[in-house]
């Protein structure tokens, strides 16, 4: 077996022959979110408050057993049944380093992501490893896990250094596994000089090459891996490299609960997804050069939400993502959907209702789903009547040139609200409360909550994997 690596605008392997890389991301799981697994605010927010209801001991005793059955045998074997080849694995810088003790390793931070990344191979399936949240949060969301919406990883330093150190000790622990397609170095930055993210990549890439020149390192665009306009000529640096797009370019607006109109296949819509799709890797595409999809995909009505209208709207993301697809096949994309495993909102298999977790939160999930406290596909129906004075306050006393405040497009005057509002200071409120759900279970009780994760008490979405199914596989034109 060879080492995968970049030949011009593909991924090839050791004989020449193109390799396509398709599959899904193991969002929350090595980092995970609260719209994944249902808890308010950022992982380190509810790590911190679980210890303090139930004790370190049995704290660390669940989060091991969580990340311990989100992904087993019985996950790749139907990962793989669906002719997928690829993981991407997100994981959190604390798994490894912690800030009051920075540059110390913590070997045990390799433990699930070894067993996965071996497991995968075991099942033919290639693995991404994606450094998700970095020291001092690389981008304005809750999903690199800073509790914040300033990137400070960009203001000082030191956040860089660390994250370089890291990737140094990972390229050292992994130069070896031919099983990985290649490293991720950085999630979704958003570096409002559009600059500092270059140098960056420059150092981090220096870094795992004075370690490891096989493996392939897929770059993010600047704003949430949208964004290539400043990235001029360092690809001529930077060998074996492909670059990764997502977030604006690929998480369609017409796959979401805010979409501006139903979504019909028409002549515009589809038009318009494929514009969105081709300014995003425009320099790519310039320059020659190789491109992943690192993260698309709709999310999904649920019936405790939306009732009797889940089919159609559900119906209707799915030709969201057909149509996506057929854009993807014209250009033999690697791609990765996001995500693989939740509970219940956007992925390929998700968490039964008749769960113990599931039942243990469901009165809780309900009233997060009503605040509209999750960034991600928030519905703000019940509580937009709320927020709206806040943001007409703003528009009416704030010049209009003044407004699109990066990272704008991106983030609107709306969004930036909603963020600071609803999904970080109201969520701030429901960290103990969901912690609360925990007082008094025994380790027992709590390894039988963090079973609900397991592959058999989890629901397969068939609509979604059947098409993903069907364009596993790139067929000619």
């Amino acid at each position: 077996m060879s080492y995968l690596k970049v030949s011009g605008t593909k991924v090839v392997d050791g004989g020449g022959k193109e390799v396509v890389l398709r599959g899904a991301g193991l969002g929350g799981w090595m980092n995970m979110e609260n719209f994944i697994s249902g808890y308010p605010g950022c992982e380190f927010q509810i790590r911190a408050a679980l210890a303090e209801v139930v004790g370190p001991i049995k704290s660390d005793f669940f989060f091991d057993k969580f990340l311990e059955y989100f992904f087993q045998e019985e996950d790749a074997k139907f990962f793989k049944s669906l002719g997928l080849n690829c993981i991407r694995l997100p994981f959190n810088y604390r798994h490894f380093e912690d800030d009051l003790n920075p540059r110390v390793l913590k070997e045990e931070g390799f433990k699930h992501l070894d067993r996965v990344i071996d497991l995968c191979a075991q099942h033919g399936i290639y693995t991404i490893l994606d450094l998700h949240a970095a020291a001092g949060g690389q981008n304005t969301d809750w999903h690199c896990d800073a509790g914040t919406h300033i990137a400070n990883f960009w203001l000082h330093k030191d956040f860089q250094d660390r994250t370089i150190w890291l990737w140094k000790e990972l390229a050292k622990h992994y130069a070896n596994n031919k099983w990985i397609a290649g490293y991720n170095p950085l999630n979704e930055p958003t570096d409002s000089t559009h600059t500092a993210v270059i140098k960056f990549y420059d150092q981090v890439y220096d870094a795992i090459r004075s370690i490891d020149t096989e493996h392939v390192i897929f770059f993010d665009g600047n704003t949430f891996a949208s964004d290539f306009s400043h990235f001029g000529d360092m690809h001529k640096k930077w060998q074996n490299t492909a670059y990764s797009i997502h977030e604006t370019a690929d998480y369609s607006v017409y796959g979401f609960p805010a979409s501006p109109e139903d979504y019909v296949s028409s002549d515009e819509q589809r038009q318009r997804m494929k514009k969105s799709y081709e300014r995003k890797r425009e320099w790519m595409d310039q320059h020659g050069l190789c491109v992943w999809n690192g993260e698309w995909g709709p999310v999904y009505a649920r019936k405790q939400y939306d009732g009797l209208a889940t089919d159609a709207i559900n119906e209707r993301r799915y030709k969201v993502l057909k149509d996506q697809l057929a854009i993807y096949n014209q250009d033999r994309l690697s791609w990765s959907i996001w995500l693989y495993k939740d509970i219940g909102f956007q992925g390929m298999v998700y968490v039964s209702q008749e769960t113990s977790y599931m039942a243990l939160l469901k009165d809780f999930l309900a009233k997060k789903h009503r605040l509209a406290v999750d960034a991600w596909g928030a519905d703000t129906t019940q509580v937009q009547h709320i927020y709206q004075p806040l943001i007409d306050h703003i528009t009416k006393e704030i010049p209009q040139e003044n407004q699109n405040l990066y990272p704008f497009p991106v983030w609107k005057l709306s969004h930036r609200v909603g963020r600071l509002s609803r999904s970080i200071l109201v969520t701030e409120y429901l960290v103990k409360e969901w912690a609360e759900h925990f007082r008094g279970k025994s380790e027992d009780e709590l390894d039988e909550i963090a079973k609900s994760f397991k592959f058999e008490n989890c629901l397969r979405r068939d609509g979604l994997n059947k098409i993903l199914m069907d364009n596993a596989a790139i067929v000619e034109f």
